[in-house]
């Protein structure tokens, strides 16, 4: 009899554990866990392309002076004095065309939204180059009672950008975390070109007495690296984590240079003194500016390299 009180006591008290675990609350399981979004971030190198177009609106002055006459003859002073007047002058040498190259950079982004930087790039330049004819006529003998007589010069100057590279620091504010506004500036170097030449012919009835018609001819120029400075802006649009699109404008400046035209020399062509003989000279010089602006296009790849690391939880 107490054997089956015993078996039931703890049949009861068995039964009585498992009913009042099966009202204790379960365990919930461990958070799932989520890593944090990427920090956005400027900081960073960067390489990307760029295109876009080029212009500049340069002039070129050419100025003539007449040398003493080889023979001694009266009239070829103030023929040459009229050749030199008509070879001098100002031209346009408006230059235009398409750029495209590439850049690397790196920026630091501190103060939540400021970002500064360096960029170089280099781009290849085609179609800016121009050219410019200019026609003078001027009365050569009238002033000493011979009217008639004059030169005609036809001036023809040419000026061209085969390349443009720049170093630039920059300095921008974050608007957006993603939108970026910037100014920049530095060092600027490019291949530029420019030529002079110069045609003419002097024209009158005593002049065909003394020594023809002489025409007269010269050339020269310049093909050079040159080095100046650059300044402008732009905005840049981060559409995805390491992935850039920007818009700029850049104003270059490459400096100015004077170069030698040539020497003319003009040639007796019959009348008293005998073909061939040299009768007056002409010795040009050249000056010119480099500079013009750009607006391109470019898109950037962010490495990231360099960037904070993101902070991550630990549970």
């Amino acid at each position: 009899m107490l054997r089956r009180m015993l078996l039931a006591s703890v049949g009861a008290i068995a039964l009585a554990g498992t009913a009042f675990a099966a009202d204790l609350p379960l365990r919930a399981p461990p958070p799932v866990y989520v890593p944090p979004p990427p920090v956005m971030t400027w900081t960073g190198f960067y390489v990307g392309l760029n295109a876009g177009g080029t212009w500049g609106s340069n002039s070129v002055d050419v100025t003539t002076v007449p040398l003493n006459a080889f023979t001694g003859n009266a009239f070829p002073g103030p023929t040459s004095i009229a050749a030199a007047l008509a070879a001098t002058g100002t031209q346009s040498a408006n230059t235009g065309g398409f750029i495209g190259g590439g850049q690397i950079g790196y920026n630091y982004q501190f103060y939540n939204n400021f970002v500064a930087g360096i960029e170089a790039d280099i781009q290849g330049v085609a179609g800016a180059h121009a050219t410019s004819n200019r026609f003078g006529s001027v009365d050569a003998l009238s002033s000493v009672g011979f009217p008639g007589n004059f030169a005609t010069v036809d001036t023809t100057v040419h000026q061209a950008l085969d390349y443009l590279g720049t170093v630039r620091g920059r300095l921008g504010w974050a608007i957006t975390p993603t939108l970026l506004i910037y100014g920049d500036g530095g060092l600027a170097y490019g291949g530029v070109s420019s030529e002079t030449g110069i045609f003419g012919q002097n024209i009158g009835v005593n002049l065909g007495l003394c020594c023809g018609n002489p025409s007269f001819f010269s050339n020269g120029g310049i093909s050079t690296t040159r080095v100046g400075w650059t300044a402008g802006g732009g905005v840049e649009w981060m559409f995805l984590p390491n992935w850039s699109a920007k818009v700029e404008y850049l104003y270059y400046n490459l400096g100015s240079a004077s170069y030698s035209a040539g020497f003319a020399t003009a040639l007796a062509a019959g009348g008293v003194i005998p073909v061939g003989t040299p009768i007056y000279g002409l010795a040009s010089q050249s000056s010119t500016h480099f500079n013009g602006n750009i607006v391109r296009a470019g898109i950037n790849y962010h490495f990231n390299w360099g960037a904070p690391a993101p902070i991550v939880a630990k549970y």
